[in-house]
């Protein structure tokens, strides 16, 4: 059918506003990226904008020798890999009994959860009963209070609802229990969400400062959000990597557009692999309530 006037009005500025929000998250991306590979000279000069002047990576060869950088994403990736695998686990095992019709309250059940999204202990609380377990100083302080995410859980939920009935009736009929009907036949099916869940929870564990701030008195165990927000926030600590790196002439300003790069690489690098199902995972996993 052919778009009206008014359609195409519409659409122009639908598509203009987009473009608009689009790059006010590009650019920024790209000035940070140009700074991190551009020359000394050409960052103080003022001639760096969205392209690097003056290849050079001695930024981030400064950063590996003077920091803990490495170290500190080691940590991130045990964090992400951890917590991701065992909210994935704990989600899925939540999400699929209660989009089970004959699941007893489940109406109940779910409603409690979601009463959690609007109401929390508070973290003063949080943080007396992280203690009492004696969780402090551990990576178990950070994995197992974000178990399960209820927003996440209900984009899962409603997608395996939408999953046909019949399925589940014909794999009764063959004899399969409800481990294997999850397993084999629910799980499979339901790509699209597992893929948006997981990404969901990657950004989450990834991107993790204030809980890290709180419960993680080690510094060697900070990952690298807290260890880029040192980097970035104390100008004490980057004259000592300058320092550090005096046989190659770095500034502060690539320092940290390097640091930051460091911290967005991985999460840049794996969306594109999980984009083709983000979107059909969050449309048809928010379908029906």
């Amino acid at each position: 059918m052919r778009a009206s006037t008014g359609d195409r009005i519409f659409y122009f500025f639908n598509y203009l506003l987009l473009s608009l929000l689009a790059l006010t998250c590009l650019l920024p991306l790209l000035h940070i990226m140009a700074v991190s590979l551009s020359s000394t000279h050409d960052i103080v000069s003022g001639r760096v904008t969205l392209w690097p002047v003056g290849w050079n990576t001695d930024a981030f060869r400064s950063m590996v020798e003077g920091t803990r950088i490495l170290p500190a994403f080691r940590n991130s990736v045990v964090i992400t890999g951890v917590g991701v695998t065992l909210s994935m686990l704990v989600t899925i095992l939540t999400a699929y009994p209660l989009s089970r019709k004959h699941f007893p309250y489940r109406r109940a059940v779910t409603l409690a959860m979601i009463f959690t999204m609007m109401f929390t202990g508070g973290l003063i609380p949080t943080y007396l009963v992280v203690k009492a377990f004696g969780l402090v100083n551990s990576y178990w302080a950070l994995w197992i209070p974000a178990l399960v995410n209820t927003y996440n859980m209900l984009i899962m939920k409603t997608y395996f609802e939408n999953i046909p009935d019949e399925l589940e009736e014909a794999a009764k009929m063959d004899g399969c229990g409800q481990w294997r009907q999850l397993l084999q036949i629910i799980l499979p099916l339901s790509k699209p969400v597992l893929a948006t869940v997981t990404l969901f929870y990657a950004v989450s564990f990834w991107n993790l400062f204030l809980n890290v701030m709180i419960y993680i008195n080690e510094s060697a165990q900070y990952n690298l959000a807290v260890l880029v927000q040192q980097m970035i926030q104390n100008q004490q600590l980057l004259q000592e990597i300058v320092l550090t790196g005096a046989q190659v002439d770095v500034v502060s300003e690539s320092l940290k557009a390097a640091s930051v790069m460091v911290m967005m690489a991985p999460m840049l690098i794996v969306y594109p692999f999980l984009q083709k199902y983000f979107v059909k995972g969050v449309m048809l996993g928010a379908v029906k309530g």
